[in-house]
């Protein structure tokens, strides 16, 4: 039983075979995907994948990279969505500095926002990091943002920025990194955070792991980054799938 925390089977590259991928996913055990929108294409597609399927929940939120173009109606209508109960999560939300369509000062005030809202809705909250580490740790104390805990999606930081974002009531979630042979940093995640603060994520179509790097990634693959997890631990790979799925529901509230 594996859980794909993060997934954008909303991606037009999914237009064409999802009915093949998500059998795909079946066959390799993956019981659960969440499905992440991040602006109001991709929202209105994960909602409609949540109530097409059981197996699938949606996360909604606004990325960073377009606060830019979020409006305050925007932000209600993720408050009106995030009652329905296939909504799990908020997110992703976040920091990116690597992109320059929105400035630093809009990313911040829009991150800030979303966790007001989190908290005020009482979901959990995903979050978005590149090259922003330190602001997003700050923000996130500053806005008590353990209050509701959440996820670090793909984490690339250092094993001590994990266990810093830990003790602030975060999971921190591994992807295709993980298992790439020059990755160091998520290779030393996985061996010093427990099990227990663990989750495993695709972040599909993008960062598929090897043998597949390069190519589209789907929620299939996500067996490659517990099986990594696995032999990285020096434990079997039923443990993996069964804690992280299980931090998985327990972070998301599904039963």
């Amino acid at each position: 039983m594996l859980f794909d925390t993060h997934a954008h089977l909303n991606a037009e590259q999914f237009n064409e075979d999802l009915t093949e991928v998500i059998q795909r996913a079946k066959a390799e055990g993956v019981s659960q995907i969440v499905v992440v929108g991040f602006d109001r294409p991709t929202i209105n597609r994960a909602m409609e994948l949540a109530e097409t399927y059981d197996f699938i929940y949606a996360a909604v939120g606004w990325h960073p990279v377009d606060a830019i173009d979020m409006t305050e109606e925007d932000l209600k209508w993720i408050e009106e969505l995030a009652a329905h109960p296939r909504v799990v999560a908020l997110g992703e939300m976040g920091l990116d500095y690597h992109w320059d369509k929105s400035p630093k000062e809009i990313q911040k005030e829009v991150f800030k926002k979303q966790i007001r809202l989190a908290k005020k809705v009482q979901l959990p909250i995903i979050i978005h990091n590149r090259d922003a580490t330190a602001d997003i740790v700050e923000i996130l104390k500053e806005e008590n943002a353990e209050e509701v805990g959440g996820i670090m999606h793909c984490f690339s930081g250092s094993a001590e920025t994990a266990k810093e974002c830990v003790n602030m009531n975060f999971y921190i979630s591994l992807g295709g990194p993980v298992t790439f042979k020059n990755a160091k940093k998520p290779k030393e995640v996985a061996q010093e955070i427990p099990l227990d603060k663990l989750l495993i994520e695709t972040d599909c179509p993008y960062l598929a792991p090897h043998p597949n790097r390069g190519k589209r990634n789907e929620p299939a693959y996500v067996k490659l980054v517990a099986e990594q997890i696995a032999e990285i631990k020096g434990i079997s790979l039923e443990e993996v799938a069964e804690a992280t799925t299980l931090n998985a529901r327990k972070i998301f509230g599904i039963n």
